[in-house]
């Protein structure tokens, strides 16, 4: 690489003011994408500073180098193979021995390492005040104070961070020592594995194998079966010393030396008042208060979402459409002119109309409640009820989102930790009845039928994602996650870092979802033009007519339906030639089609978003699964009603 040209990591917990930092230092010149053959994200960013060009990469915030989560792995591969010039170790000082676990991990991989020793200031005002000097002592790498969120500190963490890469500045990083018991088992084992090539450094291996890391153990037992059975029979010794599990051992030791740190670097004393923040803390997680103040935010961003986002809709639809005669005069109204107006300019209205006014609220407000610390307080209130189907708490972010618009609640799944728990709450949010769905059943069934069985049908959607949520759980492979979630101190939302984040999600989807809206849209259309929806029609009738109990024309709105939901309720309106439906359909079928509608098949928007998160593989498998299931129950449905 150039010599005035370097690259370099931040490293740290969750909610430590990582990505306030990688936005001060990156502004604009920033791109978000994925790790390749991953679906976890990757931010990197450009600086320009003294004549030095750096490249910054925002790694994903995690708690451990294991292998717990996919951010995990991806985290450690690239310090320890990309080998970056620098790792800045962003480390929360209100918080600091929880911190100080991972910085240890961090000093153990041997990567050349500084520490942004951030949100001093609320440090400060939790009465904790740190030696800084001490603590470069001890840690024997650079420690430089800041306040991300204000800059301050940040150009003196960039000069310090070019004389440690210059190696103007030496360093000396600590070594991490643990118990005797285990010291003498990491020095055997270094001494077999300096006889194979590694890529990793060896007491890092050797303490790996020690925690059971299967990874590491899986590259060691290609090279050497002889040392992973070597660190199993350790790994047994220690354990019956112990009494614990040797990775309990490990990380118990690890703990150990974090406090002991801790101890020496910092000086608590009360503070002379309770700060706010705490006394918010209490009130937002109190057993009796926590749940209404939830539930009041949690409807007020609702409400405020869904008001946006429907007048923003219709104001969006409105114009657009008031433009069709001008587009029109311009093209014709042939076939020509109605492909390229019905095909590809009403998918982009859809995209427009239906998608953006909900997701462009929903990533700001869920930035604001990230960035403002109360995301983590509402997991921690709905850890309970959602384990009850099989996920923790941050699942009920995107599963409330989808009773509005099922694209942000798909979006918002990549909030869980582990692909597993994304797809398993992927594929929960998109059987949730959104927006578009409710005018179906209001205004179809509760319309016609009873809004008693209007709200019978919510019910039996509940119980569907209840059950279903709990037979993917079950069948999903790899194992559960616990809630580990940072609550780090309430404080202001940065919003111009909110701001950047909401801008870089909504981009993305822009770019993921749009050709498939459009595509989609063109395809129907299509379809229709060529006079191909009645055929299409007769050829679903053994599913819609014989199976479901349904009019044939049925399985033509189903089909204009995968654009919008409701567009079902419109286009059986139009196919009928009337929009009294007491008319033409029984109640029996009435409550038979929405349900099929409830759950048959997510939007173009929600198919889109699935592909984007999981892959196209995944997107189908859950689309098939939900046409399979809204068959099923249907045609169960339409044979019970009609006995009863």
């Amino acid at each position: 690489m150039n010599h005035n040209h370097f690259r370099i990591a931040l490293a740290g917990n969750a909610n430590v003011g990582k990505s306030v930092i990688f936005n001060q230092l990156t502004g604009l010149h920033q791109h978000i994408g994925n790790w390749p053959g991953k679906t976890v994200e990757k931010a990197e960013g450009t600086l320009h500073f003294k004549g030095y060009t750096i490249d910054f990469i925002d790694l994903p915030g995690i708690y451990s180098l294991s292998t717990f989560s996919m951010e995990e792995l991806v985290s450690r591969e690239y310090i320890a193979t990309e080998k970056p010039d620098l790792v800045i170790n962003v480390v929360d000082a209100s918080i600091l021995e929880r911190n100080l676990f991972f910085t240890l991990q961090l000093l153990e991989l041997e990567t050349p390492l500084l520490i942004s020793l951030n949100q001093i200031d609320m440090a400060k005002k939790k009465g904790i005040t740190i030696d800084i000097r001490k603590a470069e002592e001890i840690l024997g790498v650079p420690v430089v104070p800041t306040v991300a969120i204000s800059g301050k500190g940040v150009y003196q963490m960039l000069e310090t961070a070019i004389e440690v890469i210059e190696k103007k500045q030496k360093t000396d990083p600590l070594k991490p020592r643990y118990g005797r018991e285990i010291e003498e088992r990491i020095e055997d084992l270094i001494i077999l594995l300096n006889k194979i090539q590694l890529k990793y450094p060896t007491r890092w291996v050797a303490i790996k194998l020690l925690e059971e890391d299967s990874e590491v153990e899986k590259e060691v037992l290609a090279l050497s079966p002889e040392i992973v059975a070597t660190a199993k029979r350790m790994r047994r010794e220690l354990e019956q010393l112990h009494g614990h599990s040797c990775p309990t051992v490990i990380t118990s030791e690890r703990y150990n030396v974090a406090n002991m740190i801790s101890e020496e670097i910092q000086t608590i004393t009360k503070p002379l008042k309770t700060p706010l923040s705490e006394k918010l803390h209490t009130v937002t997680t109190h057993k009796m208060f926590g749940y209404p103040i939830m539930l009041a935010s949690v409807l007020a961003v609702f409400v405020g979402i869904f008001s946006f986002g429907d007048f923003t809709s219709a104001l969006l639809g409105d114009t657009f459409f008031a433009l069709k005669p001008i587009f029109d005069s311009v093209l014709g109204t042939g076939i020509v002119g109605e492909l390229v107006w019905g095909g590809i300019i009403e998918g982009i209205i859809g995209g427009v109309t239906v998608a953006l006014p909900y997701i462009l609220p929903f990533y700001f407000i869920l930035y604001i409640f990230e960035d403002s610390g109360y995301l983590s307080r509402i997991a921690f209130l709905m850890d309970n009820l959602m384990h009850k189907m099989g996920l923790h708490g941050k699942a009920f972010i995107p599963v409330m989102l989808s009773f509005g618009c099922n694209v942000p609640g798909c979006l918002g799944c990549r909030i869980m930790e582990t692909t597993r728990e994304r797809l398993l709450t992927a594929f929960v949010v998109t059987l949730v009845p959104c927006a578009a769905t409710s005018v179906i059943i209001l205004g179809l069934v509760g319309a016609y039928v009873s809004i008693g069985w209007a709200l019978a049908l919510y019910i039996i959607n509940l119980i569907i994602i209840f059950v279903l949520g709990r037979i993917a759980f079950k069948a999903l492979p790899g194992e559960p996650t616990e809630l580990i979630m940072e609550m780090s101190a309430y404080r202001m939302p940065h919003i111009k870092t909110v701001a950047k984040q909401t801008w870089f999600r909504l981009r993305e989807f822009i770019v993921m979802a749009f050709p498939l809206i459009i595509v989609g849209s063109l395809v129907i259309k299509l379809a229709e033009v060529a006079n191909l929806l009645d055929p299409i029609a007769n050829i679903m009738s053994p599913v819609t007519v014989t199976w479901l109990g349904l009019p044939a024309v049925t399985g033509i709105a189903l089909i204009f339906g995968v654009l919008r939901k409701e567009l079902t309720l419109i286009m059986l309106a139009t196919l009928f030639g009337t929009a009294n439906f007491a008319q033409v359909m029984t109640p029996v079928q009435m409550i038979v089609f929405t349900l099929v509608v409830m759950l048959y098949i997510p939007c173009v928007a929600t198919i889109g978003a699935l592909v984007k998160e999981f892959g196209g593989k995944k997107a189908l498998l859950i689309t098939v699964l939900e046409i399979l299931l809204a068959l099923l129950v249907g045609g169960i449905a339409y044979r019970l009603l009609t006995i009863m």
